[in-house]
């Protein structure tokens, strides 16, 4: 059973998670710094592609987008979301395919890379695992006032970057626990 504490970091330790809302049409992404216990916002957005590109260029432009965000906010560690698709195959494949890139990113620039399951992130960032997308981006504006994320794509991107913050939190206390 996975918690969703509190982060207790080292105050003179602070990391940078990026999270990440994989989609073909959307991709959110967001960026906060964790230090001791306080959750900062570094920044957040959604990167469009355009249908009329076809797959293989929005992919591309998904991996060069990534890549750029990635260089200039220097992240150690990505969350992305895993793909939840219930009735339909062909959103199933396009997620997929924007989460291999987002994996791919991630795995080039050599950082930690973590996947969680939505309703896992709805659960530590609401306290709910089947709670609304406006429930999600309320509450990343309550953890993160600075914000100011109006983009539903990105608040599901920075609640995966704050369920990375809480998840790691645990582990990290469970291992210096031992």
């Amino acid at each position: 059973v996975q918690t969703c504490a509190l982060p207790i970091w080292p105050m003179s330790l602070a990391i940078r998670i990026l999270g990440l809302d994989p989609g073909l049409s959307a991709m959110g992404w967001g960026v906060i710094e964790v230090s001791g216990t306080r959750l900062g916002h570094v920044a957040h957005g959604v990167i469009a592609t355009k249908p009329a590109a076809g797959l293989a260029y929005r992919l591309m432009a998904l991996h060069q987008a990534l890549g750029e965000i990635i260089a200039s906010h220097g992240p150690t560690a990505i969350a992305v979301e895993q793909a939840f698709v219930a009735r339909d195959p062909q959103a199933a494949l396009k997620i997929g395919h924007a989460r291999a890139v987002a994996l791919l990113a991630a795995a080039q620039a050599g950082l930690e890379i973590a996947e969680y399951a939505p309703n896992h992130i709805k659960k530590c960032v609401v306290g709910a695992g089947h709670a609304g997308k406006e429930q999600v981006q309320f509450m990343v504006k309550r953890l993160l006032p600075a914000c100011g994320v109006t983009q539903a794509d990105a608040a599901d991107a920075l609640a995966a970057a704050i369920a990375h913050a809480h998840l790691s939190t645990a582990r990290t206390r469970k291992v210096v626990g031992e």
